[in-house]
């Protein structure tokens, strides 16, 4: 089937991302109107936007989707936790948390699984573990994925999109380890509907992008 035919609206499936480091306030009022406007499942900003996304997107239907650890993973369990717990405190219901990928590369799956959990366990909100997929092997991928799942994350996230962005290939693979148990986003590099369309097709349920309005209108034209 050609891909423009396939009948699917894929706003409620984005992720409005902007986590550029020149991302400004004004940006941050753009993105959430962009949100609002398009019927996005969230706005994905900094941790420092979070309090203005949450006061600009007050009862709106979007959610304020904010990253944790973001980009490398590489920050302690405590600091990763202060970050989370602020975050929720300051209006994010959702958290896309970087897994620490030297540990999962080392064999410390306890402390893969651990830094998860606490992290859901104390702020109770949806967690989105970033696996950085593009840095693993078949089998760090599966141990990953399955680590996180038992911590309790609500979805698989493919990359941040620094070392490789979402592939078919990678989110065929979360979908046959999730067995629809949790979400799986695909983020990185998805630049058309085209690439969106056919990650959900695979098995993505949210899709990471900066250009989601871009998105929305090339499916409109």
């Amino acid at each position: 089937m050609n891909l423009s035919e396939i009948d699917i609206d894929l706003a409620p499936f984005i992720d409005h991302a902007l986590l550029a480091p020149v991302a400004t306030p004004e940006m941050v009022d753009q993105w959430c109107e962009d949100a609002d406007r398009f019927g996005f499942a969230s706005v994905c900003v900094n941790p420092v936007y979070v309090r203005q996304a949450a006061n600009l997107l007050h009862n709106a239907k979007p959610k304020v989707c904010t990253v944790i650890g973001f980009p490398y993973g590489a920050t302690t369990s405590a600091v990763k936790l202060y970050e989370a717990r602020e975050a929720a405190e300051n209006g994010a219901t959702e958290l896309d948390v970087v897994i620490n990928i030297g540990w999962l590369k080392a064999g410390r799956m306890n402390d893969v699984h651990r830094e998860i959990a606490e992290i859901r366990d104390e702020t109770g909100q949806t967690i989105k573990a970033i696996l950085e997929m593009g840095l693993l092997t078949e089998s760090e991928k599966r141990l990953a994925a399955e680590a996180c799942m038992d911590a309790g994350v609500a979805f698989l996230k493919t990359s941040t999109g620094l070392f490789g962005g979402a592939t078919v290939e990678d989110v065929r693979l979360l979908k046959e380890i999730a067995k629809d148990l949790v979400g799986i986003k695909a983020s990185g590099g998805i630049r058309t509907a085209e690439q969106a369309l056919e990650l959900i097709m695979a098995g993505a349920t949210r899709i990471g992008t900066s250009r989601g309005p871009d998105l929305i209108r090339q499916r409109e034209g």
